[in-house]
């Protein structure tokens, strides 16, 4: 076996060993799915944190500072400024509301808050995206696996669906929130490691910079597609994402939201210069690379001393893994909750519910498992998925907190119009002409003037909920 191979596997086995030991703390589904809504602002810092940190955080990042350099730290940025909306304004608010109504998903908030319909609508929003973001994840993951152990893509995936699915599925958020601690240490450290050693081996930094591009390339704001421009496409989805808002479900009180979101926040935006920083030490020492998204393989295999590889290849391995378990958590609990649970009429049958929750667990991590060994080059779904995610939900999430006139009708019209601007974006290939004009922007802009239209056709009437 290659010895790489091994280290992951093993480490693999540990996050595994540890999920399955808090298993036991999952005997009901309020358990499985909030917690029991005992979270500490540690376990919520390290769990969002664990979760924002994946291929898109990793592998991609890296990819856009080796081909724009520093202007890539709005990838991960983006979602730090993000998160601090979340801590301190939308994040306390809808804990209360969870706890309150006994709410367990963004699908009962969208019910509780509008109607069926309206949780009906979000679901089918949210599934399918939820399902092929978890096939991108675990794409990554068969691909770092493929370049730095030589193994067959299918077997990266196969290794990491299971692990996520087997520990998630046993434990639900309290197991995943304590595996996430043990990643988040892997991360960090893997990572923070790598940087110093990367800079000696490209022969120290001055000669590091004499070899990467001049001029925009070290521009913060801007620099070719990507830049600060990100903001507007990434920020409000790590606002409204619902596997992060059901994390928040879980937290003890206000407390634990504000001060473990908010560092989960701060620690972003400290993480997001790495990526960039990363993609442009591999720039220098492999220039001609075929795909920018070889960058942090390619360094880790070739660009490190081995051992430091290694590590960086289990920062790496853990980052891709807490996040798969983050999406599975959001694809279960919507599925299982939102779709299966009103079917089967079961809401009074807890032990059979969370039979029911765990065996959705496992059917779409195989079906994600699936999804990327079939069709293997899915990163542009990235950038979709967080666009559906800022077009879909954005406006209902924040104007049913915000207001207590928004109905269903409100709710639905931007849901749809988001959907119809962000298709009409994406037909029209206006990102092309402008970055301004990407498929989120578009789509919460039209989202926002349908919701705008429903206002003023009728009258604001305070909705009693009970």
């Amino acid at each position: 076996m290659n010895s790489l191979l091994g280290v992951l596997i093993g480490v693999a086995l540990l996050y595994l060993f540890v999920g399955l030991r808090v298993s036991r703390r999952a005997k009901t589904a309020e358990a499985f799915f909030v917690g029991d809504r005992k979270l500490g602002p540690g376990l919520i810092f390290s769990t969002l944190l664990a979760a924002n940190i994946g291929a898109g955080t990793t592998v991609n990042a890296t990819a856009l500072g080796y081909s724009y350099g520093a202007s890539a730290w709005w990838w991960v940025g983006s979602a730090g400024l993000g998160s601090l909306v979340l801590a301190w304004w939308i994040g306390p608010k809808i804990r209360r509301r969870s706890a309150e109504a006994g709410l367990r998903t963004l699908g009962d908030y969208l019910e509780w808050r509008y109607s069926p319909g309206v949780r009906t609508l979000g679901a089918a929003l949210l599934v399918p995206g939820s399902l092929f973001l978890l096939a991108v994840q675990l794409t990554a993951m068969g691909l770092l696996l493929q370049v730095v152990a030589g193994t067959p893509h299918w077997v990266g995936v196969v290794i990491g669906g299971s692990v996520a699915t087997a520990y998630f599925a046993a434990g639900g958020l309290a197991g995943a929130a304590r595996v996430n601690a043990l990643q988040l240490v892997a991360e960090y450290g893997g990572f923070f490691l790598l940087i110093p050693f990367a800079i000696v081996a490209a022969g120290g930094w001055g000669s590091l910079v004499s070899r990467v591009p001049t001029g925009d390339y070290w521009n913060l704001t801007s620099s070719g597609p990507a830049g600060v421009w990100y903001l507007a496409m990434l920020g409000p989805a790590f606002i409204v994402s619902p596997g992060l808002l059901q994390k928040v479900y879980g937290a003890a009180d206000d407390r634990a939201v504000r001060l473990g979101v908010g560092l989960n926040a701060v620690a972003l935006l400290l993480f997001a210069a790495v990526p960039p920083l990363l993609g442009i030490i591999a720039r220098s020492q492999f220039p001609d690379l075929a795909d920018p998204q070889l960058a942090l393989p390619t360094l880790l295999q070739e660009g490190v001393p081995a051992w430091v590889g290694a590590i960086g290849v289990a920062a790496v391995f853990s980052a891709e893994l807490s996040t798969c378990d983050a999406i599975l958590f959001m694809v279960t609990t919507s599925v299982s909750q939102d779709i299966l649970r009103p079917m089967l009429k079961a809401r009074a049958e807890e032990a059979p519910f969370l039979r029911l929750a765990r065996g959705a667990a496992v059917v779409s991590g195989g079906l994600a498992v699936a999804l990327a060994v079939a069709a293997p080059s899915m990163v542009g779904l990235l950038t979709i998925f967080y666009s559906l995610l800022t077009a879909g939900l954005a406006v209902p999430l924040i104007a049913g907190l915000y207001t207590d006139w928004a109905g269903p009708r409100h709710a639905a019209a931007a849901m749809i119009g988001g959907m119809v601007g962000l298709t009409a974006a994406r037909l029209l290939e206006l990102p092309a002409r402008s970055p301004w004009l990407s498929e989120a922007v578009v789509g919460l802009a039209v989202a926002l003037a349908a919701f705008g239209v429903m206002a003023l056709l009728g009258p604001r009437t305070p909705i009693q909920r009970e």
